[in-house]
């Protein structure tokens, strides 16, 4: 079987498999995705290889729970306002200041 760039993207096949299970639910797809996640070489971006993904199988599988596991991905996260620890203590914010 010729190996081509989703295979680079997906190289076990890990998110494959997923749009392939009959009545996979979004907490099965998380776990799948971590697992990918975690096989991501270092070095490599791995918002690429998930926008890669998304062409690959988003449009025929709109409705997939994997589908949104990807789309929230690529979401950025949001950013807190304090920063904990030692230099959240050291801000001038909260009790002992």
């Amino acid at each position: 079987m010729p190996r081509n760039d989703t295979d680079r993207s997906d190289p076990k096949g890990l998110i494959r498999e997923s749009y392939r299970i009959e009545g996979i639910e979004e907490p099965e797809c998380r776990s799948i995705f971590l697992d990918w996640a975690i096989g991501v070489p270092v070095g490599e971006d791995s918002a690429e290889h998930v926008r890669q993904l998304l062409d690959r199988y988003a449009a025929g599988h709109p409705d997939h729970p994997m589908t949104k596991v990807l789309t929230e991905a690529l979401a950025e996260t949001p950013r807190s306002g304090r920063r904990g620890g030692a230099r959240g203590r050291r801000s001038g914010g909260g009790a002992g200041s």
